[in-house]
């Protein structure tokens, strides 16, 4: 079995999760938990309903029902989810959704939009359809047509950087479905991101402007997310191994941004000062949570708290990861002076 960033995994049991990562082990796909079945639940598939779990949700709901799902992973050196083997049901493919969206002979409000979207990366970024789709709520039919964002996949790094290459050139063109965000939708998306008091508002709405990587397509927000197509996908599961060595904060200059935006985000860091916790030769940070892809740029002075990884492997190095939990409560990647960075 084969499953990329951005599919969800349907389970015998009823559950829906979202795969995490590129490789796995043998005997499982990593994933995370996003729906549960639940009588009263705000969602609805084929007359069933569901509900959406945070992460401590989560973690509860597969202790209590379905521990199986959860494993010490001696790569990581933590515990994680992910779906066995044997409780596959299906794989949900973004691209395959997609397809089946525009092809639908009447879709609904959302699905319209998402088919402006499409529209225009095929056309006026020359992105192919085979290296489109659509992730997040929409892909296993969980949706509010009413309030629901939409999650767009671009796969390749090169083609997702013409995709946001392409919004910048159109989000200020009247004439253009695909529109910049606007103050309302700031606070909103704010108010989902931001948990603590990691990021103010001014300071969110400055780096989210920049990225080009978020919009608004006739009201509704959409993302336009990075994944990797099969043949940028190397390495095994196992060939390195992970020790977590706490909790640290420091300031790096950005050597390489060019992962900024898959999934783990990833900047390639020197001059590394560590204003806290342990001392180690630290050459990346990574993002696990995608409020901190393409949060900086090659060059640029960068603050950033997170957990202190040891990778072993071929090579062994240290890294800061953000986003352990969904929330990224107390991690941060920032712009030491933001000040300093003209609009």
């Amino acid at each position: 079995m084969r499953a990329r960033v951005r599919d969800f995994i349907y389970t015998k049991d009823d559950l829906f999760l979202a795969t995490t990562t590129y490789l796995h082990p043998q005997d499982r796909i990593l994933s995370f938990l996003r729906y549960i079945p639940d009588a009263d639940g705000e969602r609805s598939r084929n007359s069933s309903r569901y509900s959406k779990v945070d992460s401590k949700q989560a973690y509860n709901f597969l202790n209590d029902n379905y521990p199986e799902y959860l494993f010490d992973c001696k790569v990581t050196g933590v515990e994680m989810m992910g779906v066995p083997a044997g409780k596959v049901k299906e794989i949900l493919s973004p691209v395959e959704r997609l397809s089946k969206i525009i092809n639908h002979p009447s879709p609904d409000e959302l699905l319209l939009k998402v088919i402006k979207v499409a529209d225009v990366f095929r056309e006026e970024a020359g992105i192919p359809q085979q290296h489109l789709g659509i992730s997040g709520s929409v892909l296993p039919g969980l949706y509010d047509p009413q309030v629901s964002d939409i999650d767009f996949v671009v796969y390749g790094l090169k083609n997702h950087q013409k995709a946001m290459e392409t919004f910048e050139s159109l989000k200020h063109d009247d004439e253009s479905p695909l529109k910049a965000i606007a103050d309302g939708y700031w606070a909103r998306l704010y108010d989902k991101r931001i948990k603590d008091s990691t990021l103010s508002y001014d300071e969110f709405r400055w780096y989210e402007d920049r990225k080009n990587n978020r919009g608004v397509v006739d009201g509704t927000l959409f993302d336009i997310l990075a994944t990797r197509e099969w043949d940028e996908i190397k390495g095994t599961f196992g060939e390195e191994t992970y020790e977590p060595c706490g909790t640290v904060k420091i300031e790096a200059t950005v050597s390489d941004a060019l992962a900024a935006f898959d999934n783990p985000a990833v900047y390639q860091v020197e001059d590394v000062d560590i204003m806290e916790g342990p001392h180690a030769p630290i050459k990346e940070v990574a993002s696990y949570t995608h409020t901190y892809s393409g949060q900086a740029r090659e060059g640029e002075r960068i603050t950033a708290r997170g957990k202190l990884e040891k990778v072993m492997g071929r090579k062994t190095y240290y890294r800061l990861i953000v986003g352990t939990t969904r929330e990224s409560l107390g991690e941060f990647i920032k712009l030491k002076d933001l000040n300093l960075i003209d609009d």
